[in-house]
């Protein structure tokens, strides 16, 4: 079928995007991991559950978007996949109003397809050309873990299993692709060194979600410079003034969301796929679980249309974003980040960062127990659901509590 029969205008999710997936082969629980740090024009994004032609499915949506499009998401089936722009794959003089499919073809895959094998065939029946060039990673419930470098009418595919690593870091190049038009190439080495010492550290295996958006969406890391602004804050603070260069870091004034799907292990049962969710900018924002299952459980504070309020995760989080990209201390505001609000300082309130690590433990700690209880056996899948929805009408009191000394200023220069 024809992606572009699906919709007339399609927005485009280009961006400085940094991902992983890792193998249910490296899991200590044999599920693969999928995590994306998602960057585009779109900052206002939500969690929506849809109802598909074959199965149901849960991702990452523009807020104001009236569906068709999901630029990361899980279904029934448990299937997932996510997407990086790609800037070296094409070779071809389709039109640029052919092109940024990438949200369409997603969600059509989250509707039809169970496994690797059916996205391959999907690829392969979809007609030429496709309108995408991108990173496509998915992983199934049958072991698969793979990314498939794809463009108008062809695709590479690259098993995780294959990297000796058992995961595969990717950003916005396809090592298919033409070389001198490689991007991303600095937020791939940052993420990788990340990845790699944490698996040195004995950690990879078996970290949790929450782990990875807080050490890799909320790094000040930069393998260019060789600095860590995290890891010596306190020497940072006190030599600068805190005020850097928005280039190049993993979190960008571009970021919408981080998302980690943690998936199923080989023949398990897909109903244990959860998404992780940290929308907005994720160094003022929380990461909250959403079950995947065949009937709706986002919480309406996760799932703002047309556009998200200030009683959304999404909207606090762009509220509180805009102090650290406003300094009337800078000309040439919003290129530049002001961390003293990120890390901590004396002449402002408690650390951001902290603030998000505060509520995520209470989040982590609650939603844990139910999680635990529905895949030992001791409560079924409804009183799962069922207890998920109790708990998550709190999530958001939990995160706004959180940031409430924030909340008494006088408000930022800009929303978005």
């Amino acid at each position: 079928m024809a992606l572009a029969a699906m919709v007339s205008l399609v927005p485009m999710d280009a961006g400085a995007c940094t991902s992983v997936i890792i193998s249910g082969k490296k899991t200590a629980d044999g599920r693969p991991v999928m995590w994306k740090n998602r960057d585009t024009d779109h900052l206002d994004n939500s969690i929506r559950h849809f109802v598909g032609e074959r199965y149901a499915f849960t991702g990452l949506v523009n807020s104001d978007s009236p569906g068709m499009e999901v630029w990361a998401g899980a279904n029934t089936a448990g299937f997932a996949i996510m997407n990086t722009a790609s800037y070296c794959l094409k070779d071809d003089d389709v039109p640029a109003s052919g092109m940024d499919r990438e949200g369409l073809l997603m969600y059509r895959a989250l509707e039809i397809c169970s496994s690797l094998d059916d996205f391959e065939h999907f690829l392969d029946t979809l007609s030429r050309p496709m309108g995408v060039e991108a990173n496509f990673g998915c992983i199934d419930a049958h072991g698969g873990a793979a990314w498939y470098e794809t463009d108008n009418y062809s695709y590479v595919r690259r098993d995780v299993d294959a990297n000796p690593d058992g995961y595969d870091v990717v950003t916005n190049f396809s090592w298919s692709g033409d070389k001198s038009r490689w991007k991303g190439v600095e937020r791939w080495q940052t993420a990788s060194e990340i990845f790699h010492r944490m698996d040195v550290c004995g950690r990879l295996s078996g970290i949790h979600p929450v782990d990875i958006v807080d050490s890799l969406s909320r790094s000040y890391r930069h393998a260019v410079m060789g600095v860590d602004l995290v890891r010596d804050s306190s020497e940072f603070l006190s030599r600068t003034s805190a005020v850097v260069a928005d280039l190049d870091f993993i979190p960008r004034k571009s970021t919408s969301a981080a998302i980690v799907i943690h998936g199923t292990a080989d023949g398990g049962d897909p109903s244990s796929t959860v998404i992780w969710a940290a929308l907005g900018y994720p160094a003022v924002s929380v990461t909250v679980p959403v079950p995947v299952s065949s009937s709706g459980h986002v919480p309406a504070a996760l799932s703002g249309y047309p556009e998200s309020g200030m009683d959304t995760f999404c909207g606090l989080s762009l509220y509180l974003k805009s102090y650290i990209f406003s300094s009337t201390e800078i000309s040439n505001q919003g290129k530049y980040a002001d961390l003293r609000l990120v890390l901590g300082d004396t002449s402002y309130s408690r650390a951001t960062l902290k603030c998000c690590r505060e509520a995520e433990a209470s989040i982590r700690e609650t939603f844990g127990k139910l999680y635990s209880d529905y895949m030992s056996g001791k409560t079924d899948l409804q009183a799962y659901l069922d207890g998920y929805d109790r708990a998550a009408s709190r999530f958001f009191d939990i995160y706004a509590a959180a940031f409430d000394d924030y909340l008494d200023w006088s408000g930022p220069v800009s929303v978005r």
